[in-house]
């Protein structure tokens, strides 16, 4: 067996909570964790949010986030207990031996500097090379990473180019400096699949040209199983399961690991046809500015008690069709009608009743309630906005939408800070339900959450679904989401519609060319379905 690159041994981390109305306290959050990982080779760490996947990637840089303190355990780097390092020696490893790549390119580049000088930045600062021969390698990792004309990609600034080169660029970041380990953390999460695809190819050549050895972080089984040699699953900072790749995707042993495997497979039942609609847009165009159109010529339409699915890629027109429907961005063309009557383009010229009707529920919950205010003041808005309620009224009717979100009564007093990401995504849905809207606009409600916990919120919005009868316009970019929650689907790319139908239909072949390219990188839970994919689609590039 070939030497270790990294050797975690027993690893324990723990943090400081500061509950309201108690003392402080501390809680293990990484307890007794071990592995090991070659040069070359990849470590898949899996689980849901809390599980300690970051925190464990962190600890291989010997870092922790504010108020995590590493309190047991070794991490040897090469032989060399990195724990024991003073701070110079972790400063001179950082970036140059050990490298991170974020889930948010985009927060990762200052946006005033071209790619070529931050990507390069590390190297020359750490004196592993000159900025010549910095950037000649730099060169070489663009044309590695499939990044558009290599020779002149960094010249670019970070605005202008896509999320997924951007990504692939935080990856040369990374690889500039010849480090023996990187840690991705959730480097794919944030990307619609035709890019993830495209991200996923480009790291795992990268690895395997360079023989840098990988942590892959990520709460998607599919993904990591493409990409890793080995997976450790976690839940609650303890290791559940420790394995192949293939055993654990394969013949999971424990109740969790085939938990996470079979999560995706829920299929909702295709509801009956229903001419009425309770949403309907009509020939839609739309544009930013006078220079920039984005929607051409988009038709949908929304029946009662029912909920379709818009799926694109990334820049399809997806979110700026929930922007038209809202009245955000009034559209150049068409017409908009909404429980039969005409609604007015721009929301300043809507009614009370038009604004109460039709609810949104946004992707990112961290930044759609208020920090300041507690989850009774958060659902008790609409009560009182849109009812007048006030007083004992106010407060049993929040009660009742936190138990339909299945919250306990508790909560009502809870912070968002105090709240995992699923129960404030559930804080968001009552408030939306509050409005006793007709539809709901649901973006990308659940592309944050981990498996099982986007499980949850997909089973609760169908159960709300079937007992108060409001309609989803629900836009993803996740294909299994879609299977899951849709009755029809309409599918976008470029701003125009080029598929449409009830779910059967649209997922059953033959399909055009694009909602076969959107259909087929859906990563599967199975070993080499990647390299398969490459192979086919280099096949068909080539002509055969």
């Amino acid at each position: 067996m070939a030497e270790a690159l990294l050797d975690v041994r027993k690893l324990r981390i723990e943090a400081t909570v500061y509950p309201p109305d108690q003392p402080p306290h501390d809680i293990v959050i990484v307890d007794d964790i071990s592995f090991t990982l070659e040069k070359g080779k990849v470590l898949g760490l899996i689980g849901e949010s809390g599980a300690g996947k970051s925190t464990i990637g962190l600890a291989a840089l010997a870092y922790g986030r504010g108020g995590v303190r590493i309190t047991g355990g070794e991490v040897m780097l090469d032989g060399v207990d990195i724990l024991k390092l003073g701070l110079s020696g972790i400063r001179s490893i950082r970036g140059a031996r050990v490298a991170y790549v974020a889930q948010s390119a985009a927060a990762a580049f200052n946006p005033a500097r071209r790619l070529g000088d931050q990507v390069t930045e590390a190297a020359v600062r750490h004196g592993v090379m000159g900025r010549s021969e910095a950037m000649q390698r730099a060169r070489g990792l663009f044309d590695v990473l499939g990044l558009p004309d290599a020779d002149h990609f960094g010249e670019r600034y970070p605005h202008q180019v896509s999320g997924g080169q951007l990504q692939r660029a935080m990856t040369a970041m990374a690889l500039c400096p010849r480090p023996d380990l990187i840690v991705f953390d959730e480097p794919t999460t944030a990307l619609d699949v035709t890019t993830q695809i495209d991200v996923l190819a480009a790291i795992k050549r990268a690895i395997e040209e360079t023989q840098v050895g990988a942590l892959y972080i990520t709460h998607d089984l599919a993904v990591v199983a493409q990409v890793s040699d080995d997976i450790m699953v976690l839940r609650h900072g303890k290791m559940v399961e420790y394995g192949p790749a293939r055993q654990i995707i394969e013949t999971p042993q424990e109740d969790y690991t085939r938990r996470l495997v079979s999560v995706r497979q829920a299929l909702k039942e295709e509801a009956a046809d229903q001419s009425q609609a309770v949403l309907t847009v009509e020939h839609v165009d739309a544009a930013y500015g006078n220079a920039v159109q984005v929607l051409f010529d988009v038709s949908i339409h929304v029946p009662p008690a029912q909920t379709l699915a818009v799926v694109g890629e990334s820049g399809s027109g997806k979110s700026t069709l929930a922007r038209v429907v809202t009245g955000l961005l009034p559209p150049s063309a068409g017409r908009i009608t909404f429980d039969g009557r005409d609604l007015p383009p721009r929301l300043a010229d809507r009614s009370k009743d038009d604004l109460r009707e039709l609810q949104m529920i946004y992707q990112m919950a961290d930044v759609a309630m208020n920090p300041r205010q507690t989850v009774r003041t958060i659902i008790g808005r609409p009560l009182q906005f849109y009812f007048g309620m006030r007083g004992k009224e106010k407060t049993r009717r929040v009660q009742e939408l936190l138990d339909q979100i299945e919250m306990p009564k508790g909560f009502a007093e809870r912070y968002p800070a105090e709240l995992s990401g699923g129960q404030k995504q559930r804080v968001c849905i009552a408030r939306a339900l509050a409005a006793q809207p007709k539809l709901i606009i649901c973006d990308e409600p659940t592309s944050a959450l981990d498996p099982l916990v986007a499980d949850g919120i997909l089973k609760l919005l169908m159960r709300l679904q079937a007992d108060t009868g409001v309609s989803y316009l629900f836009i993803t970019h996740d294909i299994a989401t879609v299977r899951a929650i849709a009755d029809s689907i309409v599918v976008m790319y470029q701003g125009r519609i080029v598929r449409s139908g009830p779910k059967s239909k649209v997922l059953t072949p033959p399909y055009d060319d694009y909602t076969d390219l959107l259909l087929s990188s859906v990563p599967e839970m199975r070993i080499g379905w990647l390299e398969e994919v490459l192979r086919t689609r280099k096949m068909e590039a080539a002509g055969h």
